[in-house]
């Protein structure tokens, strides 16, 4: 079996979007004050879509969230000639190749959500060679349904998200996660806005659900550390990005006051940066994205590297790639899980665009073991509500 052709398409959302409130999300972006320095910053209207076909005729399916019509320009000029003609069961070989290319430029970032995208398309080759999900080529089932939590719970009107968190209960969830509307430079009214924010779920979903509460990045080391002790009284499971990525050390005081277990990773990269997490004891909760991290080449040594130090891995966001993730490691108590709403943000596009995607009921998920690969189709005749960059 060999890698006939590759095919990459960004699709851009066109149709209707919710409007985003002032507050909606804390963000990287807040600290600036600038006027447009709002949510409306990080949505992801945008997605890319990796098609790799062989010459026996199978097709594996890789995507893409971030900065997408760059990604696919990385991917068509330096990741492509390297892999037609190449066989794509070598795919730890494949992996160091397009990583070693890139390196100079792409070993983070931009350069390895690239090469993630690829990975993902290859595995999922390779599941359908063998005629195997791809769980079962990273290890096999390890739990009978994966538990999921319901991710979202945006800083709107404490009405709005109480009834949301309400539903969430209803339809038998038993964890859930919001996020923070204020940061440093709202001073203490925001805090105690968030403080509110906090308590409406809990009042609402009792002390029987699991809640976590995630900064998006957009807090400073001295915020997350005066917001610790006013949020400890609600028993989050964890607080999630409370600073920025590159701030290791900050990860690492704010986990070593023990006040609230901290989540982070969503914006790192390949086992060498989750291992200089880990020896630093920044973190509780691993959250790598699969589509980010290096592809399920990656996320599957990270997992490993992860139970050695027994930090438990929960990938961020919903989507096949991380599934296949949870199913396979005992290390992976749960999975996120977006809820199919309108789109706003960005992170609903994959609903619109894939067939296959589980959805949940009573709080967990399954993957279907009779379907190969990762069990994914592109949905083409959902694709006229987008533009296509080909």
């Amino acid at each position: 079996m060999r890698i006939k052709e590759i095919r990459t398409r960004v699709m851009r959302w066109r149709g209707k979007t919710v409007p985003l409130p002032p507050h909606f999300c804390t963000n990287p972006m807040d600290l600036l004050n600038l006027p447009e320095a709002s949510m409306q910053t990080f949505t992801f209207h945008g997605w890319l879509v990796v098609e790799i076909f062989t010459d026996d005729g199978l097709v594996g399916i890789g995507n893409a969230a971030l900065a997408p019509q760059v990604t696919k320009q990385l991917i068509d000029l330096y990741l492509k000639p390297l892999l037609i003609g190449k066989d794509p069961w070598d795919i730890e070989f494949l992996w160091q190749h397009m990583y070693r290319k890139t390196m100079a430029f792409g070993r983070r970032g931009i350069g390895m959500v690239a090469i993630s995208a690829v990975d993902i398309a290859l595995w999922d080759i390779l599941g359908k060679s063998a005629k195997q999900p791809v769980y079962r080529l990273l290890g096999g089932r390890t739990k009978p349904r994966i538990p999921v939590y319901a991710s979202r719970l945006y800083s709107v009107e404490l009405n709005e998200v109480a009834d949301e968190a309400k539903r969430y209960k209803a339809e038998g969830y038993k964890a859930m996660k919001l996020r923070f509307g204020w940061g440093p430079n709202d001073g203490a009214a925001g805090m105690q806005r968030n403080l509110n924010l906090v308590r409406t779920v809990r009042e609402t979903v009792g002390d029987g659900i699991d809640m976590m509460a995630d900064a998006y990045m957009g807090w400073t080391l001295d915020y997350a550390k005066r917001m610790l002790p006013l949020l400890e009284l609600f028993n989050l499971r964890w607080l999630e990005e409370p600073v920025i990525p590159d701030d290791l050390h900050g990860y690492a005081e704010l986990k070593s006051y023990g006040r609230i277990p901290i989540a982070g990773g969503e914006h790192e990269f390949t086992a060498y940066g989750f291992r200089d997490l880990l020896e630093a004891r920044a973190l509780d909760y691993i959250q790598f994205d699969t589509n980010r991290v290096g592809g399920l080449t990656q996320a599957r040594k990270i997992a490993a590297l992860a139970e050695a130090y027994s930090v438990p891995v929960i990938p961020h966001a919903g989507q096949m790639h991380n599934y296949h993730v949870v199913m396979a490691s005992l290390n992976s108590p749960m999975a996120e899980y977006f809820p199919v709403v309108d789109v706003e943000v960005g992170n609903e596009l994959f609903w619109y665009i894939f067939n296959g995607e589980p959805k949940a009921k009573d709080g967990f998920i399954d993957l279907d073991e009779s379907v190969p690969g990762l069990g994914l189709t592109i949905n083409e005749a959902a694709l006229e509500k987008f533009e296509i960059i080909e």
